[in-house]
């Protein structure tokens, strides 16, 4: 990948991340709850992906940006695993028990804020509605606080069938910890981690976060040497996207200590530099991985795909979500459950899926969604894809969009040919400014949404 400062300047506006298209902004609360149901119930074999979320947590993390509850009574936590195990019969009525699931992920919140009798219930009840994959090859994954999660929880967790897992790191600073209310010491995580490969996780992820107060590009990288010296197999680095007036939480962060623009943009290069100076493959957005990972090797044959949980493997899943704020895809509709816990509670109570809102992806949508996840997952797009399957002239349908596209080939951030077909190709120097390419084909844009920068 080529780092170019002045593009990047340039082009670092704010945009969405892209894991849907339409994104979540367009899910409309009016829409007939009857006719997303009855799209849910549209027959299908296809095999099934599914998240649950957990939105507790013990302690606050000021920078955190998710739907969340904090509390330090873990008896929530058991009250809440009857209301999924509901909402799990409740769903599990809509769908053949035949379909595989492929995909399992647990997301929060706090995951394992859950008790590990908690997560025996639950994994015993979803194998009884659904038909998880008993092989260990499917892929089986939950977000872990390392502070809420100890050896024994791990190693009941992998007699479960979890066999991938995403630690919480976001720095290793301890002055950056202290300010942002997330103190984890590197030898804790170097325990987690050593008895994570000795029970046999087959994927073990990291989650970083640059743009915190009090980061530097000097005390970033001894971060990412203890990263590096721990060896995981994915690693996620996250521009921190301060929006103090829509998250609570964040007013609490000293924004007089925030990196600038300057030392942010050194950080985000050092990331690159040292972690594919260490053998790790640039996926796109802010991921990394292994060239053995299942997710270089997918993009390698160009099998990448992108949905809510990022990017993924398994192309052609159905995404069943539970829990508060959870979103399903099912086909081409979305469906996203109540974000507040008591409305969330009621639905469930009364025996009523808990739908907030949707979305029903018209024919343009599905255009558009192909050409955006193309681009995103793959860093290039053949226009015979996308008119072969849709019965579309490429140049004729996005006009506009290619006028544009041209201003993007004039700094070098693509490349446009048309032999035989029109193809656009992401330059090493655009890998970065996916978020903007992909922009160009967002016919929702507007300013009224507040994004996170893309870079």
């Amino acid at each position: 990948m080529l780092w170019n400062t002045q593009l990047i300047q340039k082009y670092n506006i704010s945009g969405p991340r892209y894991t849907s298209y339409p994104t979540a902004p367009q899910f409309n609360s009016s829409i007939s709850k009857l006719s997303l149901i009855e799209e849910m119930l549209t027959p299908s074999n296809k095999p099934l992906s599914l998240y649950f979320h957990v939105p507790y947590c013990a302690k606050l993390c000021y920078y955190c940006a998710c739907n969340k509850v904090i509390t330090s009574n873990y008896k929530k936590g058991d009250e809440y695993l009857e209301l999924l195990i509901e909402e799990i019969r409740l769903k599990s009525l809509m769908l053949s028990n035949e379909r595989e699931v492929q995909q399992l992920h647990f997301g929060g919140g706090t995951p394992t804020f859950l008790s590990v009798e908690a997560f025996k219930k639950l994994i015993s009840y979803i194998k009884q509605e659904f038909n998880l994959l008993s092989d260990d090859k499917g892929e089986y994954s939950i977000e872990v606080d390392p502070r809420e999660v100890s050896l024994e929880k791990l190693e009941a967790l992998r007699e479960l069938g979890f066999n991938r897992l995403s630690f919480g790191i976001q720095d290793f600073d301890k002055r950056v910890q202290t300010t942002i209310n997330r103190i984890q010491s590197y030898e804790l995580i170097d325990s987690l981690m050593q008895h994570s490969r000795q029970l046999g996780y087959h994927s073990i992820n990291f989650d970083l976060i640059y743009g915190l107060p009090y980061q530097s590009v000097e005390s970033f990288k001894h971060t990412l040497n203890q990263v590096i010296e721990l060896d995981p197999d994915r690693i996620s680095v996250f521009n921190y996207a301060h929006l103090p007036k829509r998250f609570a939480s964040q007013r609490q962060i000293p924004e007089d200590q925030f990196p600038d623009t300057d030392t942010k943009l050194a950080i985000l290069k050092l990331c690159i530099d040292m972690l594919t100076s260490a053998g790790y493959q640039y996926i796109g957005m802010d991921h990394f991985a292994k060239p053995k990972d299942a997710l270089a090797q997918a993009q390698n044959k160009g099998e990448l795909k992108r949905n809510f949980q990022g990017y993924t493997t398994h192309a052609n899943c159905d995404l069943l979500a539970f829990g508060t704020s959870a979103i399903s895809q099912i086909g081409n509709t979305y469906v996203q459950n109540h974000t507040a816990t008591k409305d969330y509670r009621k639905s469930i109570e009364n025996g009523q899926l808990a739908i907030m809102k949707g979305y029903m992806s018209n024919r343009d949508d599905q255009i558009r969604h192909k050409v955006i996840m193309s681009l995103i997952c793959n860093f290039e797009l053949d226009s015979s894809d996308v008119e072969s399957e849709f019965n579309i002239v490429f140049s004729n349908y996005f006009k506009n969009e290619l006028s544009e596209l041209r201003k993007l080939e004039e700094d070098s951030i693509i490349e446009l040919t048309n032999e035989p077909n029109l193809h656009i190709k992401v330059t090493d120097s655009g890998r970065l400014l996916i978020r903007c390419i992909c922009m160009t084909f967002d016919k929702y844009l507007n300013n009224v949404i507040s994004y996170s920068k893309v870079i």
